[in-house]
């Protein structure tokens, strides 16, 4: 049967264990489920953001008062109960995809109870109204969602938890950025760093119809809209050289100082303030975060998606020192340790480095720099220019700029790479130090 007709034969071995079918089902029904609980996460924290701006739209000074408080009970409700869910999440998956994290020391990163936290308390931060973004936290989340599909799977299913949480990971940047193409080159250029397994067809299909769930939802819309590009020629050559270096300069910066910040290896008063009284550190930068957000008319407040998109479109509010502004409101909130990401922000930083730009070489196109500028700030700050450019491109359907929106992720992520060592797996050595250690070993300091 095998010689003679080897097309029915190839079938019916395909059909033949039904275990192979029930853990293929379990893996999509999964992704899918992750996929809808990041589109939730998401309008959550859209609810919990407008909330905020009602707030401080009927007492100007609520911030004042709102912010520090709330960044307080957040910083405390995380270190009593899920030290897990700080920061942006994606260090926590690629500590746990790392080897030298055992099967009963997941849970530290990774889980469902991570994930209820980290859903709970960066929706409070976006109801606080400090500069995070819901892109890092979402890939915990859908991780913690996908790493619970273990339990269900057949017992000789050759699908590793590994394997689970980096497609899981992968969904939830596609989930959140309504980007499928993203996700996948994500989980290929960031999370398969720390792991041995690669992605095989069923995890790169769960990828994709976990991001397709945010499609199905919210329909087929970019998430900054349509840019025009219009007459590209080499008068973008100069401008768009100008983008991606200065980019590169300040998302090298950024993510030195997040590293630096979070290791506590500088030894200032504010960091050896954040060891000794962490809720005191806490409540100086929300109240930091407020004054900041009042200095920017509310620009700084939140992920910067609004200010962002009005930028685009021609609408904003012409501000020289916004990129300053969020730029140390942003690392502000990263270094309180709340759970907070940092993908949105840096778009808005780097869309708005692009706008100032358009304006200072008289350049007729503002989005196009500004769409550069995103793709080159992201790739300078995570080092993954390849995720960054696809990103943007199809948050703006950007297709017209594929060449150069690649081209200035590579540049500033290059020049990136001579100020800082790469972002996420620098946080990710922190996170590991959380490991329970050996009786031969000293006891090392947290990692955040």
């Amino acid at each position: 049967m095998q010689t003679r007709f080897p097309v029915f034969y190839a079938i019916r071995q395909e059909l033949y264990d039904w275990r192979l079918w029930t853990g293929r089902a379990v893996v999509l029904a999964f992704a899918a489920l992750a996929g809808l609980v990041v589109v939730g996460f998401t309008w959550l924290t859209e609810q919990a953001f407008a909330q905020f701006l009602w707030l401080k739209s009927s007492y100007w000074w609520s911030p004042l008062l709102w912010t520090p408080l709330s960044t307080v009970a957040i910083v405390w409700l995380m270190r009593r109960y899920a030290i897990g869910a700080t920061g942006s999440g994606i260090p926590q998956v690629m500590a746990a995809l790392s080897p030298e994290v055992s099967r009963e020391h997941v849970g530290l990163y990774v889980s469902v109870r991570l994930t209820i936290a980290k859903i709970l308390l960066a929706s409070w931060g976006f109801l606080a109204g400090l500069s995070l973004g819901r892109e890092g936290p979402s890939v915990q989340i859908a991780a913690g969602v996908m790493r619970h599909a273990r339990r269900w799977l057949p017992v000789q299913s050759q699908v590793s938890a590994q394997g689970l949480m980096m497609a899981g990971g992968a969904a939830g940047i596609a989930a959140a950025f309504n980007t499928p193409l993203a996700g996948v080159m994500f989980a290929i250029e960031e999370l398969s760093r720390q792991s041995p397994h690669r992605s095989n067809g069923l995890l790169l299909a769960a990828i994709v119809l976990g991001g397709m769930m945010a499609v199905s939802v919210n329909g087929n819309a970019t998430y900054f809209g349509v840019i025009r590009v219009e007459n590209l020629n080499m008068a973008l050559l100069l401008p768009g050289l100008l983008v991606a270096v200065s980019c590169g300069l300040a998302g090298g910066l950024f993510a030195r100082l997040v590293v630096l910040s979070l290791s506590g290896q500088s030894n200032d008063w504010f960091s050896r303030l954040r060891v000794r009284s962490p809720l005191r550190f806490a409540a100086a930068c929300g109240l930091a975060v407020a004054l900041l957000g009042l200095a920017s008319h509310g620009a700084t407040y939140g992920s910067g998606y609004d200010y962002t998109r009005e930028m685009l479109e021609g609408n904003a509010t012409e501000s020289p020192f916004y990129v300053l502004l969020k730029f140390v409101a942003t690392w502000i909130t990263t270094w309180a340790g709340v759970p907070a990401g940092i993908f949105a922000p840096s778009l808005a930083i780097g869309g708005a480095l692009g706008n100032d730009i358009a304006q200072l070489t008289s350049y007729a196109n503002a989005p196009t720099l500004m769409a550069l500028g995103m793709a080159a700030f992201l790739a300078a700050v995570t080092q993954a220019p390849m995720t960054a450019f696809i990103i943007v491109m199809e948050m703006v359907d950007g297709h017209a700029l594929v060449l150069s929106l690649m081209a200035s992720a590579l540049v500033a992520s290059g020049v990136s790479r001579l100020i800082s060592a790469p972002f996420y797996t620098s946080l990710a050595q922190l996170q590991l130090q959380r490991l329970p250690l050996r009786n031969d070993q000293k006891k090392s300091p947290e990692g955040l």
